[in-house]
């Protein structure tokens, strides 16, 4: 499976101009022979644009997503904001080509003011889904810097996490070596797909990846608008695990800590 990453800036607070830049940067990754292409983190709209994103997001964009998917012959997962009658949800579509929704995620783990006053946390862990012989799920930004979250994942099955993400000043190592740290932890292959530019008072820090189980990176974007494409190989993740067994040589009773708030009970 080709998978397809769109490093871009965007247009913040522009739907038609986001939709736009997907449709051309849909056509341009099947021309490279893309599979599935992904997008940063609430991509439609942009991250910090101010109140207007609840006005913005009451405009559904995934049936135009849908069409794309099917005229470009790929499949797209793309970050929005979903607007529900509970309140706004920081979210993630996967459309095959076909058009189908593959799975939806809502980021749980929600980072800063910025996230909190637009956001309700979402509440269902990462769902695996098969697509093209390679168990996938999605993660949102911060929530892949929990590492007992995408330990969880990959005990599910997971072989391929895919990471809108709206990475900012000064966490460039975030998007440089903790993500190569969790593929590598769980012998899993990942993909990070950053905005880059300035938005609002964010300054994006790009450094957009694909990493491999070994956390060799396979493509990658520093700075600059652009598609970064890497293999994902069926049946590799299965072979590293078993060659260096993290997953298999853990020891869960020791780990009391990670079920339970001590922070909490200690106070």
């Amino acid at each position: 499976m080709r998978v397809a990453g769109l490093q871009t800036a965007g247009t913040p607070g522009d739907v038609a101009a986001n939709l736009r830049e997907l449709d051309r940067m849909a056509e341009e990754a099947a021309a490279l022979g893309a599979d599935l292409l992904v997008t940063p983190e609430l991509f439609v709209t942009g991250y910090d644009i101010g109140e207007r994103l609840f006005e913005l997001a009451k405009e559904n964009p995934l049936p135009a997503v849908r069409d794309i998917a099917v005229r470009r012959g790929l499949a797209i997962l793309v970050g929005f904001a979903e607007s529900t009658e509970e309140g706004l949800y920081n979210s993630a579509v996967m459309m095959d080509r076909d058009g189908c929704e593959m799975l939806r995620y809502r980021k749980q783990h929600l980072f800063g003011e910025l996230d909190r006053h637009f956001f309700l946390p979402g509440d269902a862990n990462p769902e695996t889904v098969s697509f093209m012989g390679v168990r996938m799920a999605a993660m949102i930004c911060y929530d892949v810097e929990f590492p007992e979250y995408v330990r969880a994942t990959a005990l599910a099955g997971c072989e391929l996490l895919i990471v809108p993400t709206a990475q900012m000043e000064p966490f460039t190592f975030v998007a440089r070596e903790v993500i190569r740290a969790r593929a590598w932890e769980n012998q899993i292959y990942l993909a990070y797909i950053n905005h880059d530019g300035r938005e609002g008072n964010t300054r994006y820090v790009g450094n957009s990846q694909i990493v491999a189980p070994d956390a060799s990176v396979l493509a990658r974007i520093e700075h600059g608008d652009g598609l970064i494409v890497a293999d994902v190989e069926p049946g590799l993740v299965a072979r590293a695990q078993r060659e260096n067994p993290y997953l298999e040589d853990r020891r869960p009773s020791a780990y009391g800590s990670l079920v339970s708030d001590t922070r909490k009970e200690r106070a």
